[in-house]
Order: C-alpha cells, then sequence, then structure tokens
C-alpha cells in the first residue's frame, strides 16, 4: 500500500521546491548580467513571475519568495544593508494583489486575461514598495523613479513566463482545485473501464 503525503507535506515540498528554482534563476540572471551588461542600468528579475505563480497556487505563502527573491539579488549583486531592507521589505507590498485573487476568485483570475493582469499588479506593487521603504530610509524623492524604470524589462519577462505557465496544467493554478479537478478525472476514468 503506498503512503499518501498529507496536504501541508505537499505544501511544503512545493514551496520548497518554487524557493530553489527561484534562488538558481535569479542567480543565473543576476550573474549573467554582472558578466554581460556590467553598468547597464537595466535589471531583470524573475520575483514577480515566481512570486505571482505561488501566489495563485498557495495565496500568501507567496510572501516568503517575495522576500527570497529580493535577499537572492541583493546577495549576489553585493547589496548593504539598506538595499536588503529597500529590495526584501518592499516585495512584500506585493501581498496586496491577494486582494484581486480574493475579489474576483482564482479561478476566474486564471481563466481570463486577468491572469496577465494579476502579475502586473505583483511586479508594479514590488517597485512600489521598493520605492516606499527607500523613501522611508532617506532616500531623494528624484531617485523613486528609478525604481520603475531600471526594472521595466521584468514586465516583458514576467508576462511571458506567467502566460506559459498559465498553459501548463496546474502550474498556475490553485494546488487545492487542481488536486480536486485530479481527482475527479481519475473517478470519471475509473467509472468508465
Amino acid at each position: 500500500m503506498r503512503r499518501q503525503r498529507s496536504w501541508k507535506q505537499y505544501r511544503a515540498i512545493d514551496l520548497a521546491m518554487l524557493a530553489v528554482m527561484l534562488a538558481i534563476f535569479e542567480y543565473i540572471i543576476v550573474r549573467a548580467a554582472n558578466w554581460w551588461f556590467p553598468g547597464q542600468p537595466y535589471v531583470v528579475s524573475l520575483a514577480a513571475a515566481m512570486t505571482s505563480i505561488v501566489y495563485m497556487r498557495w495565496g500568501a505563502w507567496g510572501a516568503i519568495h517575495a522576500v527570497e527573491a529580493g535577499a537572492v539579488f541583493c546577495f549576489f549583486s553585493g547589496a548593504d544593508r539598506s538595499q536588503y531592507l529597500i529590495y526584501c521589505g518592499g516585495n512584500l507590498l506585493s501581498l496586496a494583489a491577494l486582494v484581486m485573487l480574493k475579489k474576483a476568485g482564482k479561478e476566474k483570475v486564471r481563466q481570463t486575461r486577468l491572469g496577465l493582469v494579476f502579475p502586473v499588479l505583483v511586479l508594479c506593487l514590488m517597485q512600489a514598495g521598493r520605492a516606499a521603504v527607500a523613501f522611508a530610509l532617506g532616500a531623494e524623492s528624484a531617485a523613486l523613479p528609478e525604481f520603475f524604470t531600471t526594472d521595466s524589462l521584468s514586465y516583458i519577462f514576467t508576462l511571458v513566463i506567467v502566460w506559459i505557465a498559465g498553459r501548463l496544467d496546474g502550474i498556475y493554478e490553485d494546488q487545492k482545485h487542481y488536486l480536486l479537478r485530479l481527482q475527479e478525472q481519475q473517478e470519471e476514468k475509473g467509472g468508465q473501464l
């Protein structure tokens, strides 16, 4: 008899795998940018894409990945303490995007154009959060638009990644809904034999 995993074990494994993937890919992006494009004012990050996927799958648990993305980016960029606060703390403003998932419903967001609006909202909130934390730490107001302009390429990457994830079965989907849907499909197949 096969031992089944509990819901908490499934969630923990899934969150851990997504966290490892985020750390690896964010590391590769930062290293590649420093190697091939040193001194460029633009940055690319998977923070919003991965966090959007985790928010869709697990809700507020995505806050872990939002903070992790900021920490990994800062660590491999050689950031100081204030930059850690700006990126890790600022990324947490993206939790406000969960209101959209709650009000509209995850399935409606996933199956309509809102599925691509949601990650854009997550990225915009992350950038606004970074700017707000930087301002609170004493940054000049003239420097705050740079939090949006230097990360503008991330919008394209975020949209492409979430669009692809939305095409893959169960990736950009609430995991309770996904597992119940799989169980229904298995029961239908079992009844047809």
